[in-house]
């Protein structure tokens, strides 16, 4: 499946020490999970998470959904033993928290061979480097780590995000340059349906691709705001279908709504039906 067409509207976080919690990810309408060695699991549960997460992965169940395992950073006494053990788990993509640098991905990229990397977007540094970090060619996709980031910059926490705006920016540019998978930080308020939504339509309408979800609680209301909606939709099979006649007629764009459509509007709106498609089909799976 082409990656702007696959969906990563909801990306949840799961401990990997948890049996629970990993026989209930089985079941949850989610694109993507995100399997946590690193900040979900205490220092005391670290070694043995590795087997537990590895057994649950090689006992499959997952269906479509992305199976991404974050490790400890390098730096750590676990981050080692962590990457070498992603190599032999059943899974997608090995994430790296705390990037700051395209060498610390090469560090891990020795380690874990052709494993797709995701980096976490959570550090100033990251930030400022996120142009040399998204064009690494083993970097899949970013997550933005804005707990860790908020802690960072010392800022306060606002409903419109603006201390977190220039991050956001710097990490949605640098990613959309290089073709890469973007999803927003998480929303703390679990319980907060509206203040996940209005988070949500903001992320959206910046340009990223899906949230970070920290319950299942808010699973679906990211799939609701991250999916194309059915006017979109509407919008988008109309738009192809005007310009395809207006190109058998020997025209060059076409209007639709009062407002003119060209190739790169055609474009669009082809990914948001096969955005669509792809949702309709993990639905249905």
């Amino acid at each position: 499946m082409d990656m702007r067409s696959r969906p990563y509207r909801s990306v949840l976080y799961i401990p990997g020490s948890k049996d629970r919690a990993l026989e209930k990810a089985r079941s949850l309408p989610v694109d993507a999970i995100i399997f946590d060695l690193e900040d979900a699991v205490s220092v005391d549960e670290k070694p043995g998470a590795r087997a537990t997460l590895a057994e649950a992965l090689g006992a499959g169940g997952y269906g479509a959904r992305v199976r991404i395992v974050r490790i400890n950073g390098l730096d750590t006494e676990w981050g080692h033993a962590d990457a070498e053990a992603v190599t032999k788990m059943d899974c997608d993509a090995v994430l790296l928290p705390k990037v700051e640098s395209a060498a610390q991905l090469d560090a891990l990229a020795k380690i874990t061979g052709d494993l797709p990397i995701w980096a976490m977007m959570e550090t100033p540094r990251g930030m400022l480097n996120a142009a040399e970090i998204a064009a690494h060619p083993k970097l899949a996709g970013m997550v933005m780590g804005t707990n860790d980031l908020a802690k960072e910059l010392q800022s306060r926490f606002r409903a419109d995000r603006m201390p977190m705006l220039a991050s956001l920016s710097l990490c949605l540019l640098a990613a959309k340059a290089e073709g890469l998978v973007i999803v927003d930080g998480v929303y703390n308020a679990f319980k907060d349906e509206d203040g996940l939504r209005a988070e949500c339509t903001k992320g959206r309408d910046m340009g990223f691709d899906g949230k970070t979800l920290i319950h299942p609680a808010q699973v679906d209301i990211a799939n609701t705001a991250f999916a194309p909606t059915s006017e979109e939709i509407d919008l988008a099979r109309r738009q192809i279908a005007a310009f395809e006649e207006a190109m058998a007629e020997g025209q060059g764009v076409a209007v639709v709504d009062g407002k003119i459509v060209e190739n790169l509007h055609v474009a669009t709106a082809r990914e948001i039906l096969a955005k669509a498609e792809a949702i309709d089909a993990i639905e249905a799976g």
